[in-house]
């Protein structure tokens, strides 16, 4: 059985991406789980952290993107093939995951995005552009055990074509006054949405990100989100926390290569990215 989990927040530089990356590094090399990453994010931070920069530029250039399979919608081509454009065994630890592949984003993505509210209107697509991912990665979901999600921070449309195809979404956030103010919209929008579409996706959780242990600013919101974890109004708050690393920022670069994931993440991060992927496991199987 495939497992679909969707990363999002409204607010970007909460670790969304550094999650998503992390519980499929996670997955696939101490799980042994095939895992797929979907990158719906114009920032395309996923996957420049994922495979070489070239590869991807020349990938992108062949239509072999995320983009290309919204571009065909908006301007009726069929250029974009599925199974083309998915990267094996990508990572910047060793030669790459053996489990992992990406199927990429591309910058180009963010031109597109604003026009594809036409698409339901005009002659080309007689259904609503929220099932396009769908109907592009349907063939090849069976294929693996976890696909994760990284999508944009906003609530658009090329967001909920992959909430659209999810079983669960994650919400990471810094415990900080800004990063968590649009979690009740998240919520809101994405429970009316799942009666609207008759989907039956499930909230999997908060997850506290960037986390400092000595800040009371942080335990403070952290005791509020737990508070309306308790009165039903907030899904659960795992009870893994990601600390603040410097090692954060390393691992997103794809150029610095390392031996394994200890290397990559460090011993606090490793623990705690371990740990998280344990629940989340737990939680969806």
């Amino acid at each position: 059985m495939t497992h679909i989990i969707s990363i999002i927040n409204l607010k970007g530089g909460v670790g969304k991406t550094q999650t998503s990356i992390a519980v499929s590094e996670f997955l696939a090399t101490n799980y042994a789980k095939k895992v797929l990453i979907i990158d719906l994010d114009p920032q395309t931070n996923a996957t420049v952290s994922l495979m070489d920069e070239n590869l991807w530029l020349e990938h992108d250039k062949k239509g072999n993107t995320i983009f290309q399979l919204f571009s065909d919608k908006v301007y009726n081509t069929e250029l974009f093939n599925v199974e083309s454009s998915i990267v094996k065994n990508v990572s910047n630890i060793g030669s790459g995951i053996k489990n992992l592949d990406l199927l990429p984003s591309s910058l180009r993505l963010i031109d597109i995005q604003d026009k594809l509210p036409l698409v339901s209107n005009s002659g080309y697509f007689v259904r609503t552009p929220i099932t396009i991912l769908k109907e592009a990665v349907s063939s090849i979901i069976k294929n693996y055990d976890y696909v994760i999600i990284d999508c944009p921070p906003n609530l658009g449309l090329i967001t909920l074509s992959g909430i659209f195809i999810s079983d669960y979404y994650l919400i990471p956030t810094i415990p900080d006054i800004l990063s968590t103010y649009g979690i009740p919209q998240i919520l809101t929008r994405i429970n009316a949405f799942k009666e609207d579409a008759g989907i039956n996706i499930k909230p999997l959780g908060i997850l506290i990100s960037m986390f400092r242990a000595n800040n009371r600013l942080h335990k403070s919101i952290i005791d509020s989100l737990k508070y309306r974890e308790r009165r039903g109004d907030y899904p659960r708050i795992f009870d893994t926390y990601i600390p603040l690393s410097i090692k954060i920022s390393e691992a997103a670069e794809f150029q610095s290569s390392v031996k394994t994931l200890g290397q990559k993440y460090g011993y606090d991060l490793y623990n705690s990215y371990n740990r998280l992927v344990e629940e989340v496991i737990k939680y969806v199987e």
